[in-house]
């Protein structure tokens, strides 16, 4: 009976890692979150902010307690990807035009998806190995701790202003972009800050995409020559 529970306990405790129980703590946030996105903006966009930083909390709780899993890090991606993407959607809703906002999300996905699945392709650990590329951006982006967390706050912040600043759900993008830049306030160096690094993030996910797709590519031509 024992050695038939052991399997069970063992699955039972990577579930129950602290990093794991950070993340299901930030699902459950979001979740409420966007439950009250249109009613109380400011309180969504702390809680949102908030579970944003708790992706950075269960990274250090991996690193601190020799708890990284493969699930834990599926979990934090899922997460991560299904957040920015509710909130693309709703930035969609109430900007226009609001295919910016869905080209955004399609690329955000479709370049994590594929680095992901590039990645088991080569045998790595972990999709944030990118050593062996030749694109020094791609490089840094992934080598530097702190400056990928300067692109990700900075992308999601700017998310955020975008969202706080909307009065209505037919905004144009660029008069609002216009009128913060006109602005000489905090608020207006923050979107600046912001979208600098949310340039660099999108740069660096299409490298992402496209070096990515040529892994898949050369895989196939690999598994032609060998058959």
């Amino acid at each position: 009976m024992a050695k038939k529970s052991t399997p069970a306990l063992r699955k039972l405790s990577v579930y129950l890692y602290i990093p794991n129980l950070v993340g299901y703590v930030r699902v459950l946030m979001n979740c409420f979150a966007f439950a009250i996105c249109f009613s109380d903006k400011r309180l969504f966009s702390i809680l949102y902010f908030l579970s944003f930083v708790c992706d950075g909390i269960d990274g250090w709780c991996a690193r601190k307690f020799n708890q990284v899993s493969t699930f834990g890090a599926v979990l934090d991606m899922v997460t991560d990807r299904i957040s920015t993407a509710c909130l693309l959607v709703i930035l969609s809703q109430v900007y226009s035009p609001g295919l910016i906002f869905l080209s955004l999300l399609a690329l955000d996905i479709s370049s994590h998806w594929l680095q992901m699945y590039s990645t088991f392709l080569l045998g790595k650990g972990s999709h944030k190995d990118v050593k062996d590329s030749t694109s020094w951006l791609f490089r840094a982006y992934y080598g530097n701790r702190k400056f990928m967390a300067y692109c990700c706050v900075a992308c999601e912040v700017l998310y955020i202003i975008l969202f706080l600043v909307a009065d209505s759900k037919t905004e144009s993008l660029m008069d609002i972009l216009k009128s913060l830049s006109k602005q000489s306030t905090p608020l207006t160096l923050l979107t600046a800050v912001s979208l600098f690094g949310w340039a660099i993030k999108q740069i660096v996910n299409v490298i992402q995409l496209k070096t990515a797709a040529d892994v898949c590519v050369l895989h196939d031509i690999s598994k032609k020559q060998g058959s």
